[in-house]
């Protein structure tokens, strides 16, 4: 079962532990490992992102359709992936990825990926957001800031990914204060280039400023010069961290096998 309650956006719920979400592992062909992790009793998992081909992808894949039915047969939800470009793409193309996730996978709610943060961007995100809900009435929403959006949108998300980014600047970061007003099961942090030795002061950060919503990975995200990649972890969240079994055993209820 997840760990993480639902509540209505702006509702507080005392019953939350910390807990994983996964921003998108590689596809099952390629991490077949990872997606197997994922299903292991005692991981603590408040969500899975499934992002087929940056996005729900031109038709429904099987393998894609099997790792999410093994994860929702485990009591995980599985979320898909809509990328709002910032407020760049359109409704319409929004929603053309939300029928299809929705028609294809059974999804349980979404993470608009790349959402504006910004106060003159509110009103569209409310919109889409709207129509998400309208499409499933239970769907669990977060958008994908990677920083302190206006406060508004708090109230239109079950939750805000309010840090994503690497190790070196999520442990000099700031946390708003307006988050002070809501529960930490209402923020998530992404952190890449987690240094082993410094998992527990990572885990002391994700605490102190409120977010029990984490995913942490020693994997790193690098570009070189012209844009060519420095190694072959190009996105660092396609897989589990070298220390998975660690962190899991820090804060769920058993090690994944």
């Amino acid at each position: 079962m997840p760990y993480l309650s639902r509540a209505k956006p702006g509702i507080t719920c005392t019953d939350f532990r910390t807990g994983f979400g996964i921003p998108g592992i590689a596809h099952p062909l390629v991490a077949p490992a990872e997606w197997k992790a994922l299903t292991a009793p005692g991981a603590p998992l408040h969500w899975v992102v499934l992002d087929v081909a940056d996005g729900p992808g031109a038709q429904p894949d099987p393998h894609c359709l099997d790792a999410a039915g093994r994860l929702r047969n485990a009591g995980v939800r599985v979320l898909g992936r809509l990328d709002s470009a910032y407020g760049d793409r359109g409704f319409g193309q929004v929603l053309a990825d939300t029928h299809r996730y929705l028609d294809w996978y059974e999804v349980d709610g979404f993470l608009l990926d790349r959402c504006p943060a910004d106060a003159l961007r509110l009103y569209e995100v409310r919109r889409t957001t709207a129509a998400l809900r309208a499409l499933r009435d239970d769907a669990h929403i977060v958008l994908g800031h990677g920083i302190h959006p206006h406060p508004g949108y708090a109230d239109i998300a079950d939750q805000l990914v309010t840090f994503s980014g690497p190790w070196s600047d999520y442990r000099w970061s700031q946390v708003a204060e307006w988050t002070a007003d809501l529960p930490p099961e209402r923020f998530c942090h992404f952190v890449h280039g987690v240094p082993r030795p410094h998992l527990e002061e990572a885990l002391r950060i994700a605490r102190w400023q409120g977010a029990a919503t984490i995913y942490f990975t020693d994997h790193t995200d690098r570009t070189g010069r012209g844009g060519r990649s420095e190694t072959w972890e190009t996105n660092p969240w396609e897989v589990l961290p070298g220390y998975w079994d660690e962190i899991v055993s820090r804060i769920g209820t058993g090690v994944s096998e």
